[in-house]
């Protein structure tokens, strides 16, 4: 079974769980879209909440009726996927450059779901490079900053701008992001708080304590895994 069978078996999976009349936060990537897309198949009376503006757009074209956050009184189920799943269903996101509009929306739901193929799950988080979203006005000398945070951390390497044809990326917010090849982040708690303590940084890839359960697709199905 190929990485793009597995994410279209999990988004499936992920899709069943969803009940009329609620409220569904709408995540962002490739596993995401397989479950937007299962999800609209089963054309219930949904509200979704999209967490980027790809998301919004394909949600629309599919038929899924939406609502931006704070627009309802709460989200009662979001599920998204991640590019690490490590232990306690600690993870690192961002890949898509949603990474503020996701944790928004998560930290705003009362049940979340992360769903992946299995090459997802990991002992210990950061071979996948974890994105930070900084300010755009000064953002060469938040980096500085940035810098000491990780050497706190026991993370000797430098951040890189994310560029896409030689241009800085922009988040939906208009944000920059630079992405960090920890190899192994020994304490993802403390860096989580010391890369908050930076002005200038926005928001970070780490979703810590924040996934109820996870949603694994491999060449045996479906399985399960709680934090």
């Amino acid at each position: 079974m190929t990485a793009e069978e597995q994410k279209r078996q999990v988004g499936e999976a992920a899709a069943a769980l969803v009940e009329p009349g609620m409220v569904v936060g709408l995540g962002t990537g490739s596993t995401a879209v397989e479950f937007v897309r299962a999800l609209a198949a089963r054309k219930l009376d949904i509200v979704g909440v999209p967490t980027s503006e790809a998301t919004a757009a394909l949600a629309t074209e599919l038929g899924i009726r939406l609502s931006e956050l704070g627009e309802t009184k709460t989200i009662d189920l979001t599920i998204d996927g991640a590019d690490e799943i490590g232990p306690g269903l600690s993870l690192i996101k961002g890949a898509g450059g949603a990474l503020l509009r996701e944790k928004l929306v998560w930290e705003a739901s009362r049940s979340c779901v992360v769903i992946g193929d299995a090459s997802k799950c990991v002992k210990v988080l950061g071979k996948f490079t974890l994105p930070i979203e900084v300010v755009a006005f000064g953002h060469k000398t938040v980096v500085a900053r940035i810098c000491d945070a990780l050497a706190e951390c026991d993370i000797g390497m430098a951040p890189v701008l994310r560029r896409r044809e030689g241009q800085p990326v922009r988040t939906d917010g208009g944000n920059v992001i630079y992405d960090v090849a920890c190899g192994v982040i020994p304490e993802p708690a403390l860096l989580a708080a010391a890369l908050k303590g930076v002005t200038g940084v926005v928001e970070h890839g780490l979703f810590l304590d924040l996934a109820d359960r996870a949603l694994i697709g491999g060449p045996d199905g479906v399985r399960e895994l709680e934090p």
